[in-house]
């Protein structure tokens, strides 16, 4: 598949198959995604790669302290709620797969299901959590690069035949994910890529989000007008 192809194609997994993901397959995944651009090759990056018993505990951690209503605490600030254009490009998704999957504005039972899902890693046979060095704070460039890293997993993992979700939801109980994926201290939990085999029966993973146009957020400077 050409580049331009692949990165139109990918499109955020939100439900999965009850099937094994092979550890040879995610090896592969990785080995492509560590090509990607790390500032002054820095390299910042460190994956733990979670599935079976570990990641049902933490997907219980994270249900059942939600529940509690215990405030999420991330290893690093971040704002946790959006305004203005970017709020609404946040809720346009939302109603994208809350129509797919048939879910009432009213219907609290089901919206609240949805929203556990997430806390849950969308019930993904497995779950790659990336993490950095906490020396590297204040960490801005190598956040980056961890960006750019999980953009490269995903893109590998839809050349494989697999689908990803990139969770923030899934790392908000750092300490959950922190205990029973045996992450080191000395780490900051960046964030969670939830993989699997996509269920196409999952209504919810024909949804694929709009981009905007170039031209409300590119300026060309310099460059001669053109008639």
């Amino acid at each position: 598949m050409q580049f331009n192809q692949l990165i139109k194609a990918r499109k955020s997994v939100r439900g999965y198959q009850n099937k094994p993901v092979p550890r040879e397959v995610i090896e592969a995944i990785i080995e492509v995604a560590k090509w990607a651009p790390s500032s002054m090759n820095t390299q910042p990056w460190h994956v733990h790669v979670v599935t079976g018993e570990p990641l049902e505990r933490i997907r219980k951690g994270n249900t059942d302290n939600m529940v509690a209503g215990i405030p999420p605490k991330r290893d690093f600030p971040m704002k946790e709620s959006y305004e203005g254009v970017h709020r609404k490009r946040q809720i346009d998704v939302a109603v994208q797969l809350f129509e797919a999957m048939g879910i009432e504005r009213d219907d609290k039972e089901r919206r609240t299901d949805w929203v556990m899902r997430g806390f849950r890693q969308f019930d993904a046979p497995v779950s790659l959590v990336l993490s950095y060095d906490k020396y590297l704070e204040p960490a801005a460039i190598s956040q980056f690069d961890l960006g750019a890293f999980s953009h490269a997993i995903v893109l590998a993992a839809w050349e494989q035949g697999l689908g990803c979700v990139i969770n923030g939801q899934g790392i908000m109980q750092s300490s959950v994910v922190r205990e029973h994926a045996g992450i080191p201290e000395d780490q900051n939990i960046m964030i969670c890529i939830a993989l699997g085999c996509p269920d196409e029966s999952f209504v919810a993973n024909s949804v694929k989000s709009v981009r905007a146009d170039n031209a409300t957020f590119v300026r060309y400077v310099g460059f001669e007008e053109t008639t």
